[in-house]
């Protein structure tokens, strides 16, 4: 018994973020036919207030069944210090992200913002003091290489310019700010499970969406209630898809935190950029369009950096 729970806590993690990240996928593709309604911040406040029930089931469910029922967790100041931080910086990576959309030059901005697993590790080092191995930078640094060369259209003028300048503009301040707080959120979110030692994996998963689910849905829904109420509106009448996105959503959340409790930040999203190679190839297999040269090689640098990653392990 005590083999089988240092096996789980040492590789359990890598197919529960391959689960989150197939859930994203869809939670994506649920938010993506709400925006062009509800816009960006109402799909992605659709994300946060639907999927409030069925985190709330799930930490339900956790405490009736046998194999996990515990009392709840001592929850402190530092748990929800490191779990607020995670909150916020997703929320302003959201935003930081949108700005950079607004601008021009958006595309570099996007690109940018993949940068968020070469943050967490950088923070994950500085406030957690997990320092991530050689073979894990160049893990992550292969990924994101290759993340980015995935999000750089090849006809975009940025590249046929040859223009320097916009790679330090407006919009890669904007990208790089969204990278950070999405890596903010990833330490975060590990800070707040490490604060609670001696619990399960599961119950710190389950009660961390929960937790930061209420707050994201709480400040958010309250910032378009006073500025774009038609948002909630929109949420509101689509709420078959709302609900659609929350529940894929949550199901995501629930992975991703879940793993934070297991490993470091940094290996959960580095493996968590298997997201981007699942999207890619499945809107590449609807549309039935090939790969170019640049593409093939981006999934490669990303593949190669996720095989490295669970091989050194």
């Amino acid at each position: 018994m005590q083999t089988t729970t240092s096996t789980f806590l040492a590789w359990g993690w890598i197919p529960i973020v391959l689960w989150a990240a197939l859930a994203q996928t869809a939670r994506n593709a649920a938010q993506r036919s709400l925006v062009s309604t509800a816009g960006t911040l109402g799909a992605t406040l659709a994300r946060f207030l639907y999927g409030l029930p069925f985190a709330g089931a799930w930490v339900l469910a956790l405490h009736a069944w046998p194999a996990t029922a515990a009392a709840v967790p001592d929850f402190n100041a530092g748990y929800f210090g490191w779990l607020m931080l995670g909150a916020m910086g997703q929320l302003a990576a959201t935003a930081c992200l949108l700005a950079a959309m607004k601008q021009r030059n958006f595309v570099v901005g996007v690109a940018y913002s993949k940068t968020d697993a070469l943050q967490v590790a950088l923070f994950g080092t500085i406030f957690l003091h997990e320092l991530p191995g050689w073979i894990t930078t160049g893990a992550i640094a292969l990924a994101t290489a290759g993340v980015v060369l995935l999000s750089l259209p090849q006809k975009t003028s940025v590249l046929k310019r040859g223009d320097a300048s916009v790679w330090t503009g407006p919009a890669a301040l904007y990208g790089l700010a969204s990278g950070a707080g999405f890596a903010f959120s990833a330490v975060g979110y590990r800070g707040a499970a490490l604060q609670l030692p001696g619990v399960s994996p599961w119950l710190i998963g389950a009660w961390g969406v929960l937790w930061a689910q209420a707050a994201q849905s709480l400040l958010l829904g309250s910032w378009l209630a006073l500025r774009s109420s038609d948002s909630l509106r929109a949420t509101a009448t689509a709420w078959r898809v709302s609900t659609l996105a929350g529940m894929a959503g949550a199901l995501a959340s629930i992975g991703w935190f879940t793993a934070f409790a297991l490993t470091s930040a940094a290996n959960v999203r580095t493996l968590g950029m298997v997201e981007v190679v699942f999207s890619y190839l499945v809107s590449h297999r609807l549309m039935q369009e090939k790969l170019a040269r640049v593409e093939r090689a981006g999934l490669f640098l990303v593949l190669a950096g996720l095989i490295a990653l669970c091989l050194q392990l």
